[in-house]
């Protein structure tokens, strides 16, 4: 199954004396990247959370996970204020207000608004029983991204199917044109010939003719390069159909599809051809910009 690296899921559960909130979102990067943003009262898990994210499945993409928690009345804890954090974070607001030139309107509810500056205090401090609460709601939160990054995954193939389509339907048009090209250069060799030997009423050597066409049939034969393009083509299939990540390994595919492309552009010195080999690259680096989506 391909997946997007860009992705979104959220999950909200109610836990005893808690409301928890987890968010994930992501985008595409070429490493696993996971950056974990846990209130004070969960902070001790940060490293367990990101690697359950992992061990999910989850190997590429810049990952950004939050998770906030709604203590409800009657939890049990106690709210004490974190002083030195309070502190400097007044301190900041009066610089704030003194480097740009704003109206100090410091008040104890406005400074209570970041509630960083508060410490919730458990009647114990007990890590199993935060991850049991934790869990349950990272787990569901992780469900609906893995859902969403599996929908956009099948869409970006469908993209991706289309647009291989309309590289193969060239490369084809690109067979039957240098299948016809060695004949129009015969046609043109004789006739200049002709033309130069007319007036000297020497007939053309056949042979020699027959030769040069060789020598330019073998120059100009894309032949190798059209079959290596059809077994990348088989190989990008293959490589779809796989239940590991696939996007650096089609990041590498394309780019020895372009290697044939390119090589088959030099080779034909065809106008027409030219063009076809244009627009085969186009779609080609299309492809290769929807592919940095995919894990």
């Amino acid at each position: 199954m391909v997946n997007s690296m860009t992705a979104y899921g959220r999950a909200v559960m109610q836990k005893e004396t808690k409301i928890i909130t987890v968010e994930i979102k992501s985008v595409n990067n070429r490493y696993f990247d996971c950056s974990v943003k846990l209130p004070r009262i969960y902070s001790s898990l940060e490293e367990k959370v990101r690697s359950y994210v992992q061990s999910n499945g989850i190997s590429r993409g810049k990952i950004d996970i939050y998770v906030s928690v709604n203590i409800l009345s009657g939890a049990g804890e106690t709210v004490m204020l974190d002083e030195a954090y309070a502190e400097s974070y007044i301190k900041a607001l009066r610089e704030l207000s003194e480097k740009f030139d704003l109206p100090l309107d410091i008040s104890v509810m406005r400074v209570a608004s970041n509630r960083d500056i508060f410490l919730t205090v458990a009647d114990k401090d007990d890590p199993e029983k935060d991850w049991e609460e934790l869990s349950p709601v990272l787990a569901e939160a992780l469900a609906s991204y893995k859902e969403m990054r599996a929908r956009e995954g099948e869409r970006l193939i469908r993209d991706i199917a289309e647009k291989k389509k309309t590289v193969m339907e060239l490369a084809d048009k690109v067979a039957h044109l240098a299948n016809g090209a060695v004949a129009k250069y015969r046609e043109k060799l004789e006739a200049k010939l002709r033309s130069v030997l007319a007036d000297m009423v020497v007939t053309p050597d056949e042979a020699r003719i027959m030769t040069e066409c060789a020598i330019y049939a073998d120059k100009v034969a894309v032949d190798e390069e059209l079959v290596r393009l059809q077994s990348h083509f088989k190989a990008f299939d293959d490589i779809l159909e796989s239940n590991e990540p696939v996007g650096r390994k089609i990041d590498f595919l394309l780019q020895e599809m372009n290697r044939e492309v390119n090589t088959t552009g030099s080779k034909c010195n065809d106008a027409e051809i030219a063009h076809i080999v244009v627009d085969m690259k186009a779609e080609l680096e299309k492809i290769r910009e929807q592919i940095q989506n995919i894990e």
